[in-house]
């Protein structure tokens, strides 16, 4: 090993050991309020909220069984690691910087200020007005840490199979900092640019699965086809899919309903529209394959189920319960059909990650435009708001091109950096040895 590539390999180690030396230094944990504003803590909603943290973390460990079930099983561990990776990366970037960049004093509506709540500084127990005005500040930091961890976890799903596992890494780092934080900035910011046009987002369907949805895309054209994948291939543990699928559908109540911020009716109504969307995608899911003469799969439900609950994510708690059911249906029917239509493409996203977390996403962010009710006020297309819903169209365009230019732009940067893809040797041999040294299951008869 040539000097320079020893110290390529070191300098993270090095990276990580600074920061838990400069974690030591007293930092200021008293939550900054605006003047003259005072709040309470609530302990039924603050405990609502540990536990609707503690539900959607749960979804990063579900999405790596709901990918990993489906690839083949030389690249099981390396798909489940790609997911859990990010639990590791983003925790620690959360707290130095990444939390500070999303929810940090507004710059112009664009970014947060990375030095308002660096290393956590000012981010404290008691509560926020602006985020949180009656659960601790920290706890809102740690629930909105979760949403930031699954988000490039998702994009794992377009780029399986054939990425490098270390530019994999450093990408995430460039995403979150570059794409992730100035997203959740324009929209759930009281200063974002998008809240500003009063484009809503109740739990994450633009920030977070739009978002990771054009990223993959992104990322699939960027490292291309993988070599002999033939559509004889079939998912190597169906119990991991539908395990995955199970876990996904619970945490998802606490990622919707936690997004209330609060034990009261919005978050009520975002858990039953949850379910009653999953549901109601996993049956149109279904029943599209029968209808088009195909065998009803356990793989095809649970893609179903999921694509129920993405576009649900952004009107969650801003629709009714018929709405939710239209909602489930609508986006099942287009991610279904997208699905269809990617087989006769080039593009290798591995997962479908585009078809079903990007597009709906979009059928969600769109849809809520068009029947969104906002503190009991109709502010969605059928209430006659047409200048509104031509915000979200707008918002759609800003969000697709930053969301997929800039993430072409960061894979270029990585692959400069670290070389995104493996070599044609350790595709063929897979990536859990090749890149992990590891095998999903031990056969030997030692």
């Amino acid at each position: 090993m040539t000097a320079s590539v020893a110290l390529k390999y070191r300098l993270p180690f090095v990276l990580i050991a600074a920061i838990a030396v400069i974690s030591l230094i007293p930092v200021d944990y008293t939550t900054l309020m605006p003047e003259g504003v005072t709040t309470e803590l609530n302990h039924a909603d603050t405990s609502w909220l540990l536990m609707a943290s503690a539900l959607v973390l749960l979804m990063t460990p579900g999405l790596a069984f709901f990918y990993g079930g489906m690839v083949r099983y030389k690249n099981l561990v390396s798909t489940l690691l790609q997911s859990f990776i990010a639990l590791g990366i983003i925790s620690v970037l959360w707290i130095v910087v990444g939390f500070s960049m999303a929810f940090g004093d507004s710059l112009g509506g664009f970014i947060g200020n990375p030095t308002t709540f660096m290393l956590f500084k000012n981010v404290g127990f008691a509560p926020n007005a602006d985020f949180g005005p009656t659960i601790p500040f920290a706890l809102f930091a740690m629930f909105q840490l979760k949403f930031a961890i699954i988000t490039p976890a998702l994009i794992t799903g377009g780029l399986a199979e054939r990425v490098r596992f270390t530019s994999l890494m450093l990408f995430i780092i460039l995403f979150s900092l570059f794409i992730y934080a100035p997203l959740a900035h324009w929209t759930w910011h009281p200063e974002g640019f998008l809240r500003q046009w009063g484009v809503l987002d109740f739990a994450g369907g633009t920030v977070v699965h739009i978002s990771a949805g054009f990223a993959a895309l992104s990322g699939a054209i960027f490292l291309g086809k993988r070599k002999n994948v033939s559509s004889q291939s079939r998912p190597v543990n169906i119990p991991y899919i539908l395990l995955g699928t199970g876990l996904l559908w619970f945490g998802w109540f606490g990622f919707n309903a936690g997004s209330s911020l609060a034990a009261d009716e919005l978050a009520v109504r975002a858990f039953v529209n949850t379910n009653l969307s999953s549901a109601t995608a996993m049956l149109a899911w279904l029943l599209a394959d029968g209808a088009l003469g195909r065998k009803r799969s356990a793989a095809g439900a649970a893609i179903g189920a999921v694509v129920g609950l993405v576009a649900i994510t952004p009107a969650a708690g801003f629709v009714t319960v018929g709405q939710s059911v239209f909602i489930g249906f609508v986006a099942a029917i287009v991610s279904y059909t997208a699905v269809q239509l990617k087989s006769r493409t080039n593009i290798d996203d591995t997962l479908d990650v585009f078809p079903c977390h990007g597009l709906g996403g979009i059928t969600g962010m769109l849809l809520t435009g068009v029947f969104a009710v906002e503190g009991g006020e109709g502010v969605g297309l059928i209430h006659g708001n047409v200048e509104q819903f031509l915000f979200y169209l707008l918002a759609l365009l800003i969000v697709s091109a930053f969301t997929f230019g800039g993430s072409y732009l960061l894979y270029k940067i990585t692959d400069r950096i670290v070389p995104m893809r493996v070599s044609p040797e350790q595709e063929a041999a897979g990536l859990d040895i090749t890149q992990h040294g590891e095998e999903a299951f031990d056969f030997s008869k030692e």
